[in-house]
Parts: structure tokens; C-alpha cells; sequence
């Protein structure tokens, strides 16, 4: 298979649990060499979250898959040091404490870029890196909440919910890989790194982006929908006759119009009541009755054919179990097969996006903690095995 189009470019990850791990983790899948470091006594915490399977963490194989582990102690003036000799040979670094945790180690970004103006570096908090609650602890579920999506997410008649994912750190992560992308971009035509301030909070809030602007321009405050969508209508489950679920999205006139002739109901596009998608939002639980109905007289299977057919647009809810059997996900090798040291073949999900000539890979799941000391060590810093054991000795590596 041929490389993915990051080759060559080296990263190191400072960081831990989620958020930076999920940046990393997009940069490696794409080819990217990430150097994981870690410190000596236990690793990133990830690797004590469960699941397990046979004593190693789930989310620790695939969060850090296509990695490489190295052990340093920050906390110690020479592991300090050793982490400046390491940046010497990156094109970016990652971390996630909490802001002024690098100050205080003697590594801030404004030394660490003056070891190399080349650097990229990308800072991970709750609340970034200014303002009054740059201090706080942040955790993903604060973010959640505090980012607005938490408010608009449930029923009308149900307290707000919370994601069953930790969505802030993954969307964070997806924001940091493209920042680190776009610095990557900007140092070729300038030659110069930069720092990255991504929050927690910020990449859910910047989803939100119309929410803001109707209602601070109309007074129009978005509220809690269940599984519609507040602008526009058919949009919903419904229940099938076989007790199965299907996700329909008619919220184009076309669309609607398929969907009508699709249940039989030709007539519906007459109707005043939803003659448009501003009529239909205002007769919705009408509308959603009637789709309703008719799903729940029939299997999910003829449901599907029918729509499929009309031109609607629909699809059944899946578990995993019924991902792992659909041809469409078997056939862009959404899920693979991985070989893994600790525990046989296991599988996980396959690189994403696709890209036609570099296409990525995955070569292997989370290593054991250190498991590159001697590589990365070795082969960058000319450390060898009695020089690592003293570190070990002093607890550095």
C-alpha cells in the first residue's frame, strides 16, 4: 500500500487521555511518524480506561495506533532538556495541560521555538490559553455543557443531555489536526512555526454558528428538539413495524414530494400545511404522525426498498453488530484487521477520509509504554543502552 501523504513529517505527543490523542491519532493514520512520550510511572492515563481485553485498555490500541512510545520524566531538569533535544528533530508538538504547566517546566513554547522557528505547536485546554478561566480544570463534559450543544440536545420534556462520547476532546482533536495542517501550510511559504490555542469549549460552540446570529438578530432562542430539526421538517425516527428503527431527512421539496408519493399520499404536497418546509415546520407533529403510521404497518426492510425506489432519503439505525455485516462499510474497509502483540488480530476502524494516491494505513495498535526508548533515543539523541539505564536509574526515562 503506498504511504499516506504525511510521510515525513515527525510529531511528538505530549499529551493525554483523548483530545491530543485523537489529533495524533488523524496525523498517524495519514502517515505521520508521532512519537508518544510519556511518563515512566504508568503511561498516559488512557491506558487505564476499560474496557479490557485481557488486561489492555480498548481505547488505548486504538486511540494510540500507529505510534511510537517514549518514556520522559518533564517534572526533572533532564528530562526538560532532553525534550528540547527531541524538538530539534519535529515539525510539531503536541500538548494538552493545563496553561502554564510548560512554563513552569522551563518548556514554553516561546524557548521551545527558539530552539526551532520551525516548530508547530498545538496547546489543548478547556478554556484556552487566555481569558478569566484559562486556569480551570477542563474536562470534555464541562465543555459540552458550557458549549451550548448540551442545552439544545434531548427531548422537549427532558433535562438537557450529554453526548454518550466524549465529543468536545474528539472535536477538538479534529479541530487541532487541521490547525496543525494549516501552520504546516503557512511554514512553507514563511519558514516560521507558530502556536496553536485550541479550547475544549470553542470547536462545539463554533457548530453551533447559526444559533448566535438568530438570537442576538431576531430573539429567536433554539430549544430542545428531541430528533428533529428545529428549521426544517420531516426529519425524525420512526418506529417500523418490526420494531427496527429508521432515520428519515426529507427537508427539501423534492424530497418531500418523493416521500409523499412514496407512502401514497400525493395529496400531502396540496396540502397547506405542508405545501413548504416553513409549513411543514409549523405542522410537524401532524406531519410526523403520518409518516409514523405508515412505517409502523410495514418491516424495515420493505420501508427501505420503497424509499429507496422513490428517490427519498432514509436509512435504518445501526448498532455495531450491524455495521460490522453491511457491504458498504465491508466495502471501503471502514473496519479492518489489525495485528497486535498483546492480543492477536484485532479489529478497529479504518483510516479516514480516503484519498486516492496516499491512501494511509494502519500498521499497528498503541505500543507498550516505552516501547521506542531505544529507537527515539538510540537513533535521534546517540543515547546508548548504559546512558538510557542511568536515566531509568534517576527516574528520567
Amino acid at each position: 500500500m503506498a504511504a499516506g501523504p504525511l510521510v515525513g513529517l515527525t510529531v511528538l505527543d505530549l499529551s493525554t487521555i483523548v483530545s491530543g490523542g485523537t489529533v495524533t491519532s488523524l496525523l498517524a493514520d495519514l502517515g505521520a511518524q508521532v512519537v508518544k512520550i510519556e511518563h515512566p510511572e504508568g503511561g498516559d492515563p488512557l491506558r487505564s480506561w476499560g474496557p479490557f481485553v485481557a488486561g489492555v485498555s480498548v481505547w488505548w490500541k486504538v486511540v494510540s495506533r500507529n505510534k511510537k512510545s517514549i518514556t520522559l520524566n518533564l517534572s526533572r531538569p533532564r528530562g526538560q532538556q532532553l525534550l528540547t533535544e527531541l524538538v530539534d528533530r519535529a515539525d510539531a508538538l503536541v500538548e494538552n495541560f493545563r496553561p502554564g504547566t510548560l512554563e513552569r517546566w522551563g518548556v514554553a513554547p516561546a524557548a521551545l521555538l527558539e530552539r526551532n522557528p520551525r516548530l508547530v505547536i498545538l496547546r489543548i485546554s478547556g478554556f484556552g490559553q487566555t481569558g478569566p478561566y484559562r486556569h480551570r480544570p477542563g474536562f470534555g463534559t464541562v465543555a459540552e455543557a458550557m458549549s451550548g450543544l448540551v442545552a439544545l440536545s434531548g427531548f422537549p420534556d427532558s433535562p438537557p443531555l450529554l453526548p454518550p462520547l466524549p465529543m468536545a476532546d474528539e472535536v477538538a482533536g479534529l479541530t487541532g489536526a487541521l490547525a496543525v495542517m494549516a501552520a504546516i501550510h503557512h511554514r512553507g511559504r514563511s519558514g516560521r512555526g507558530q502556536v496553536i490555542d485550541v479550547s475544549l469549549y470553542e470547536p462545539l460552540f463554533r457548530l453551533l454558528i447559526p444559533y448566535v446570529t438568530q438570537y442576538t438578530a431576531l430573539g429567536i432562542l433554539a430549544q430542545r428538539t428531541g430528533n428533529s430539526f428545529s428549521d426544517a421538517a420531516p426529519r425524525n425516527l420512526y418506529r417500523a413495524g418490526d420494531g427496527t428503527w429508521i432515520a428519515l431527512s426529507a427537508t427539501s421539496q423534492r424530497v418531500f414530494e418523493r416521500l409523499a408519493a412514496a407512502i401514497g399520499r400525493p395529496d400531502l404536497v396540496d396540502d397547506p400545511r405542508f405545501r413548504d418546509n416553513t409549513a411543514r415546520v409549523g405542522h410537524r407533529e401532524e406531519l410526523d404522525a403520518i409518516v409514523a403510521e405508515w412505517m409502523a404497518a410495514r418491516p424495515q426492510e420493505e420501508i427501505l426498498a420503497r424509499l429507496e425506489e422513490s428517490g427519498a432519503v432514509a436509512g435504518p439505525v445501526y448498532d455495531v453488530p450491524r455495521i460490522l455485516e453491511d457491504p458498504q462499510y465491508a466495502a471501503r474497509e471502514d473496519v479492518i484487521p489489525v495485528q497486535d502483540p498483546d492480543l492477536g488480530e484485532i479489529k478497529m476502524v479504518g483510516v479516514v477520509p480516503k484519498f486516492s494516491e496516499t491512501p494511509g494505513a494502519v500498521t499497528h495498535p498503541g505500543p507498550r509504554l516505552g516501547a521506542h526508548n531505544h529507537e527515539i533515543y538510540g537513533g535521534w539523541l546517540g543515547l546508548d543502552d548504559g546512558a538510557l539505564a542511568r536515566l531509568a536509574a534517576e527516574g528520567v526515562v
